[in-house]
């Protein structure tokens, strides 16, 4: 077999029959890799040879492939694995490298030496120290043992979830609340680092993080200057509210959290995008299932008008997540009066329709829905009072009736195709008064039905 690799040789002689347009052919050179260097898989030469129960060898990442997709066999032989340990083959990698040195003057590469991937064994090993560790309160040794996990994380992903299935979450969880609110925080930012990305941590990992003790030590960090920290402590808040409601009942009590967030929004995507998709995701979850006490706090703390300046440029899920906030707001009447209020509010809201993503349409005709149908206060939306004429007509001048039309065409869900149906027969009692639209433009040329 062939390798792809090819050398032109760099000849006057090749130089001059480029240029007098003969063929090259002579002028290249192959190089055949040997078989017993390519995975039987991929047929690709192996950068991490490894050897099955069954005698087999094969490269690590594709073997992992095989068995992750739920295969139980050798793929060679067939045969059933009695285990699925996988054995360095050290002489063949050192064999393969050899040969990539001796062959690098025609452009192969060497392969790295690769990691030993972390073990079970290993593994439960660390979590008991860790654990024995965290009962006498020797933080020193917490934080090596830490710290080690850590950079077991960094050397792949299948180390990361060989420390997720073996509940490294959960000893990490009871970790961080035993030293919370200690002096020290070198340890807590190491398993802040670790914890973004164990979840799932089980239980009794959740009960231990979600404790008010550790719940005030995230929010430390979140008020806390280290862009970092801040990024983690967001990160690892996000996935522990997206769990249980009462994590996020239990975080809007903590002093300090809500303004938080919101400072962290302020900051917005162009500082730390990614601290920014959690702290929407946070606020999101925490004014969905949250009263209108706890809306109201966001809207004072000029929420609303963050998130409109972060839409009028943001990427698709910052984008989807700064209108599903304003969406929530827009239950409480504080809320929808600072929607409205803004001058970017409706045009924003039309431009993003049919550009974004489904989720951003239902949120835009959502929030234009409400707006409509419950800004005087009585839920009537019956077309007839003046607040709710303004808002029609602002929508209407700045194409939201085109845009209505088009979604009902292209199809919708049938949650967001009766809101619009709704606001297209509000739109039809006032379009008559607005210029700029075409008159001929009604229900009669759609072929949707409204009934």
């Amino acid at each position: 077999m062939i390798l792809s690799w090819r050398r032109r040789r760099a000849s006057k002689y090749a130089n001059r029959k480029e240029f007098s347009g003969e063929t090259l052919d002579m002028g290249m050179e192959e190089i055949v890799i040997p078989s017993h260097f390519r995975c039987p898989i991929t047929l690709d030469l192996m950068k991490d040879p490894v050897t099955l129960s069954t005698g087999m060898t094969y490269d690590r990442s594709s073997i992992d492939a095989w068995i992750e997709k739920g295969n139980k066999t050798c793929p060679v032989t067939n045969q059933v694995l009695a285990t699925f340990d996988q054995i360095p083959n050290h002489a063949l990698r050192k064999m393969i490298q050899d040969w990539c040195v001796e062959n690098r003057s025609h452009g192969v590469e060497r392969i790295p030496t690769p990691r030993i991937p972390v073990s079970a064994y290993e593994v439960t090993r660390v979590y008991q120290r860790i654990m024995a560790a965290t009962q006498r309160g020797d933080y020193n040794k917490c934080l090596e043992l830490v710290a080690k996990v850590r950079a077991w994380g960094k050397d792949s992903e299948r180390n990361k979830k060989c420390i997720v299935e073996n509940r490294m979450g959960c000893c990490l969880s009871a970790t961080f609340e035993f030293f919370a609110g200690n002096e020290g925080t070198a340890l807590l930012e190491e398993i802040l680092a670790v914890l973004t990305w164990m979840f799932p941590i089980g239980e009794e990992g959740q009960s231990k993080l979600g404790s008010a003790k550790s719940l005030r030590c995230l929010v430390w960090f979140l008020e806390g200057k280290d862009l970092s920290s801040r990024q983690n402590a967001v990160s690892v808040l996000r996935k522990l509210v997206s769990l249980d409601q009462k994590h996020v009942d239990a975080i809007v009590e903590i002093e300090g959290a809500i303004e938080a967030l919101v400072k962290i929004i302020r900051e917005g995507p162009s500082v730390c995008p990614t601290a920014t998709k959690a702290s929407l995701s946070c606020v999101f979850y925490m004014i969905s299932g949250g009263s209108n006490e706890i809306k109201s706090r966001f809207v004072e703390l000029g929420l609303v008008s963050l998130l409109l300046e972060i839409l009028v440029d943001a990427e698709k899920s910052i984008c989807e997540g700064t209108l599903g906030v304003l969406e929530g707001l827009c239950d409480c009447k504080q809320g929808r009066e600072k929607v409205y209020e803004n001058a970017l509010t409706m045009p924003l809201l039309v431009k993003k329709m049919l550009r974004v993503s489904a989720l951003a349409n239902e949120f835009s005709v959502s929030i234009i829905w409400k707006l409509c149908k419950n800004q005087n206060g009585d839920g009537d939306g019956d077309g007839d009072d003046e607040e709710e004429i303004k808002i029609l007509m602002e929508a209407l001048q700045v194409g939201a009736f085109q845009k209505f039309l088009v979604l009902l065409q292209v199809g919708c869900g049938d949650g967001i195709k009766d809101k619009v149906t709704e606001l297209l027969k509000l739109f039809n009692l006032h379009i008559s008064k607005l210029d700029c639209v075409d008159s001929s433009m009604d229900f009669k040329y759609l072929k949707a039905n409204f009934n």
